[in-house]
């Protein structure tokens, strides 16, 4: 029987402390050990060993409303030209020739592979909202695995894609039965230095992907992006809980997350230090290019603005209702 397992944030970053009672992070399944497997009403489980075995995985099941909770897709981008180059030396991250790189032939056959994933896993029809950062290599991701199919032009229709768009040597994909695509600065790579993380002006993106909204994204030009100063890590992760906090106030209840290595890496390093190893080790290791990662973040103190549409009150119409063990209590 799958179960959430929570993961609260590490509170050793005083810029975090403050938000390690607010939400978790728990994985979108996890399984108990065979200890607990077994029916709690089993001869062979006892309230013992399903407090050993809850210890020994790192914590005991959590329970939280369904409205409070939110399920997202969390993708790294498809192989970029920078990745390539930077793989073989890493002073190539520096170099101006990888500006805002754009996907690799190779990135664009991990795009078509991970695209027939969600399509075939039936992941693509749950997700209401994409979120991308707006650097070119995750515009493409994810408007090649979430975007439309091939575009036809129609006057009241804008394509996702242009064709061609960043040397992609694709074809025009549509907007037209997908879900909507939101450019979101806070989940952009770590600022600063290396050029392939300063992004292009919206203006130009906007010629690119024409249907894309970044009406969130204030300054046309790059004003997060400094040549000579480097995002710190702890800078990051607290502009990553930032990210996951808003992610809380939207409305959508299934949301992709289409953005960088060190983001990914450095945001989620913050949970998990209550979860068994392996575990944490779920949630915070290394994303590969391309790779797809589901997990569900619970709001703990209110934060969204969710209401809980599947509960149903009761008692309807009403009638006499005293449930046996409140009417025990009331006779002790």
């Amino acid at each position: 029987m799958p179960i959430t397992i929570c993961a609260t944030i590490n509170t050793s970053s005083p810029s975090l402390s403050g938000l390690a009672s607010r939400f978790h992070l728990p994985l979108r399944y996890g399984y108990l050990s065979t200890a607990v497997s077994q029916s709690p009403f089993s001869p062979r489980c006892s309230s013992s060993s399903l407090e050993f075995a809850a210890m020994d995985n790192g914590g005991s099941p959590s329970l939280f409303p369904f409205h409070r909770c939110k399920t997202i897709h969390l993708v790294r981008h498809a192989q970029g030209m920078h990745n390539v180059e930077g793989d073989k030396n890493y002073k190539a991250y520096m170099s101006p020739e990888y500006f805002d790189a754009n996907l690799t032939q190779l990135g664009w056959q991990q795009v078509d592979n991970l695209r027939k994933h969600v399509h075939e896993s039936g992941l693509f029809k749950n997700i209401e909202l994409v979120v991308t950062s707006p650097l070119l290599r995750t515009i493409q991701t994810a408007v090649g695995v979430f975007g439309g199919g091939d575009y036809t032009d129609r006057m009241d229709i804008l394509p996702l894609m242009v064709a061609n768009a960043g040397n992609s040597d694709r074809a025009a994909i549509s907007s037209l039965n997908c879900p909507p695509i939101l450019a979101v600065e806070l989940c952009r790579e770590h600022l600063g230095v290396h050029p392939c993380d300063k992004r292009r002006s919206i203006s130009e993106y906007q010629c690119l992907f024409p249907a894309i909204d970044f009406s969130l994204i204030e300054s046309d030009e790059d004003a997060l992006w400094k040549a000579d100063v480097r995002e710190t890590k702890e800078e990051l992760a607290a502009r990553g809980m930032k990210f996951m906090i808003w992610l809380l106030s939207r409305k959508e209840k299934e949301i992709a997350v289409v953005t960088h290595s060190g983001f990914l890496y450095h945001t989620l390093a913050v949970f998990g230090n209550d979860c068994h190893p392996l575990v944490k080790q779920e949630i915070s290791k290394h994303f590969a290019n391309c790779e797809l990662r589901s997990l569900v973040i619970v709001d703990r103190s209110m934060m969204g603005l969710n209401f809980p549409e599947t509960n149903y009150p009761g008692n309807i119409p009403s009638g006499r209702d005293l449930p046996s063990d409140v009417a025990d209590e009331k006779n002790q």
